[in-house]
């Protein structure tokens, strides 16, 4: 089964990143992400390469479905660009929809 976190990106400074929040990124499989030149710098901070999807405004229910199927047996992670995800953004689509596909 699937598994999807939500992670909190640091505002200003990628040394504000917390060491769970490190590590969940380390180890989830892919990252979705507002803006995939923003989430490289965070890679390149942590040293890892994960494959990245786009999730902002712009972001079709079409490709969200996708999304979902594709989280069906990987570990995903909503990372916000800065501060908590899933408030007042994207991503609170792909929340819904991974809480309604269980």
């Amino acid at each position: 089964m699937g598994k999807l976190t939500l992670v909190a990106g640091p505002i200003g400074n990628l040394g504000d990143l917390t060491a769970r929040a490190a590590e969940t990124l380390r180890t989830a499989d892919l990252w979705f992400v507002e803006d995939s030149r923003v989430s490289a710098k965070l890679l390149g901070h942590l040293g890892v390469s994960k494959p990245m999807r786009v999730l902002n405004e712009h972001t079709s229910d079409y490709k969200l479905a996708e999304y979902i199927k594709e989280l069906s047996d990987l570990h995903g992670v909503v990372l916000s660009d800065g501060g908590t995800p899933c408030v007042s953004d994207p991503g609170a689509m792909l929340c819904d929809l991974a809480h309604e596909s269980g």
